[in-house]
């Protein structure tokens, strides 16, 4: 079973990476470009086609690590008197192709999203019951959960239920610490709920509970704080997901996507400036390992790491990093500015070492997030 869920996985994986260069092949055919060969992976070809009517050669090679479209005169290393070459080709033409694979990922990120948020939703939590001792708290069985104390839940662009409520928990700890348990004037906190389309505002009070409990023979005393939204063990969840309507999804899908897309710029930035460690990156292993683990555990946690995957390549290709499309874009942005282009030779060396330090730093961080 562990070895169908990996399978599943690659297969994802390549599934985004065809996405991407069919971008790439698309622009390339609307805009007339002459193309060689449409390849997923890198490496010996495992299969390999060659189109009778257009010339253009499809294969799928050894190591999932990527793929191409390649274009005629594109690693040309001088200047091509070819009229239907790459580099010969006007620099808004190439820019447009370049984008392409990233502007693919990025709709696929949308399309997903619109699946996620319309089969089993995402951040946005809807009570499904309460702690009927909690019924001053006013919660009502349908309401969506939109604010915490102003703080509005979003993943990307706000902040998420659990860690607000639990803010809040902790609050409560230190206002009864102070007033004690018996305290006249609970301690409250504002939660904001869309009720039937209209905006709902409820004071939420935090109920303190002392629990008696057994430990190495003694007995123990704990508090506990409640707001009417806690699940006793074995028990249905209060809260689950808010499922949109197709149109609500259809509409939400796009901020989604840019939220994974934020998500994903933070976490590099935060891998750059050394808030969070290289072991907490992947390479394709360790993403082929991540996407089988969430397959194995039920259809939602996959469909929350699809359109993350997708967003993911978008974000990575858009890096002006040497040999990424980013870094094809700057370069002929400098040609289109300057009348002509830098040398090719020069170029083509810049990249071929951008990808050789591509490929390593995949590797390098794959064994580190696995073994460290």
């Amino acid at each position: 079973m562990t070895f169908l869920y990996i399978l599943l996985a690659i297969v994802i994986l390549l599934f985004m990476i065809l996405i991407h260069e069919f971008g790439h092949y698309i622009a390339g055919k609307i805009l007339k470009f002459k193309i060689t060969e449409f390849a997923i992976g890198f490496g010996p070809a495992i299969f390999s086609r060659k189109s009778k009517k257009t010339g253009e050669k499809f294969s799928l090679r050894a190591f999932p690590l990527g793929g191409y479209c390649a274009f005629e005169g594109e690693d040309d290393k001088e200047e091509s008197s070819s009229e239907t070459a790459f580099n010969n080709q006007k620099p808004w033409k190439r820019i447009i192709v370049f984008l392409a694979g990233v502007t693919a990922n990025f709709l696929t990120a949308i399309l997903f999203s619109w699946i996620l948020l319309s089969t089993v939703g995402y951040d946005v939590p809807q009570i499904v019951r309460f702690d009927e001792i909690n019924h001053i708290n006013a919660y009502q069985v349908g309401d969506v959960i939109t604010h915490i104390d102003g703080k509005e839940i979003d993943f990307a662009f706000g902040e998420n239920f659990v860690p607000l409520v639990n803010e809040q928990k902790a609050a409560a700890k230190e206002y009864y610490k102070e007033k004690g348990i018996d305290a006249t004037e609970k301690y409250t906190f504002e939660m904001t709920v869309r009720r039937d389309g209209e905006r709902v505002n409820l004071t939420i009070t935090v109920y303190p509970e002392v629990e008696t409990y057994e430990k190495d023979g003694q007995m123990q005393e704990r508090t506990n704080y409640f707001i009417g939204l806690e699940s006793g063990e074995g028990e249905t969840p209060c809260t689950k997901a808010y499922v949109y309507n197709a149109w609500e999804g259809f509409c939400r899908s796009f901020e989604m996507a840019f939220g994974f897309a934020w998500a994903v710029l933070k976490s590099l930035w935060m891998l750059i400036t050394f808030q969070i460690p290289i072991t907490e990156m992947g390479g394709t292993i360790a993403t082929i390992s991540t996407i089988a683990t969430f397959a194995s555990q039920s259809l939602s946690y996959l469909l929350v790491f699809i359109p993350l995957i997708a967003a993911n390549l978008a974000v990575f290709n858009l890096l002006p990093f040497p040999a990424l499309d980013g870094s094809h874009v700057l370069f002929t942005i400098i040609e289109w500015i300057r009348g002509k282009p830098i040398n090719r030779k020069v170029e083509n060396i810049i990249h071929t070492v951008g990808i050789c330090i591509l490929f390593a730093f995949v590797i390098v961080v794959d064994i580190l997030h696995f073994v460290l």
